[in-house]
């Protein structure tokens, strides 16, 4: 059996499958990028809540694993030459893993560049603008009273939808097939309306290749059990 005690998190939250690839996790858009990649590869694992608050994401035995106190996070005991894996960052993960299986990332050089672009678009992209717009239109951003900052991520979000939704035209995947690249983009676009409330100002609701493509990600078996691992309560 392998021994994870050399990794100070599991003494705050125990492996009991230590075999298994631990995630430390929340059902937030970047958390669940990592519960759907696992089920759609079919590894093995073992989720740890993690919540958002400063007693667990800031706690020393999280730091020990992401000295940048963000989930989600892994440690793979069946790392590369057998050895643990400890890993953040949820786009290093997603690669990881997709390498590690041979899987949802193309078959040829071309189609791997292809979905890593698309990858990094929603990394650099998607992520930062739509999460801002979620702070400023529907969290505590939106107590201040200057409308420039919520302004200018609503345009920004509206720009980065008109690059998905021209992409999308003709496609049923960001990429061409079903990649990673998916796994990342498609919850943070649920979630401008599902948790942020901000589909009227963005526009969401009026673009027809978005909407089918977040309809064709959530019927996805996988998509659906990810979406609520680990579970709030």
């Amino acid at each position: 059996m392998t021994d994870l005690s050399p990794f100070p998190i599991t003494a705050r939250w125990p492996a009991q499958h230590p075999d298994r690839i631990q995630l430390y996790s929340y059902p937030t858009p970047n958390g669940v990028k990592i519960s759907i990649a696992l089920e759609e590869l079919g590894l093995p694992y073992e989720a740890h809540k993690v919540t958002l608050s400063d007693a667990d994401v800031k706690s020393d035995a999280f730091l020990s694993l992401n000295p940048n106190n963000k989930i989600p996070a892994i440690i793979d005991p069946d790392g590369p030459d057998g050895a643990p894996l400890p890993l953040f960052e949820s786009g290093a993960i997603l690669v990881y893993l997709a390498e590690k299986t041979g899987k949802l990332m193309g078959e040829t050089p071309a189609q791997k560049y292809e979905v890593l672009q698309w990858l990094m678009f929603q990394m650099g992209g998607v992520g930062p603008m739509f999460g801002q717009l979620g702070f400023f239109h529907a969290f505590k951003g939106s107590e201040i009273e200057d409308p420039r900052p919520r302004d200018r991520y609503i345009t920004e979000a509206r720009r980065l939808l008109s690059v998905i939704e021209k992409r999308l035209d003709g496609r049923d995947w960001i990429a061409g097939e079903f990649s990673i690249a998916d796994i990342a983009l498609a919850p943070w676009l649920a979630t401008i309306e599902k948790f942020y409330k901000a589909g009227e100002v963005t526009g969401i609701r009026n673009l027809p290749n978005v909407q089918a493509y977040i309809e064709r990600f959530e019927a996805r078996p996988a998509v659906q059990k990810g979406w609520n691992t680990p579970a709030r309560d």
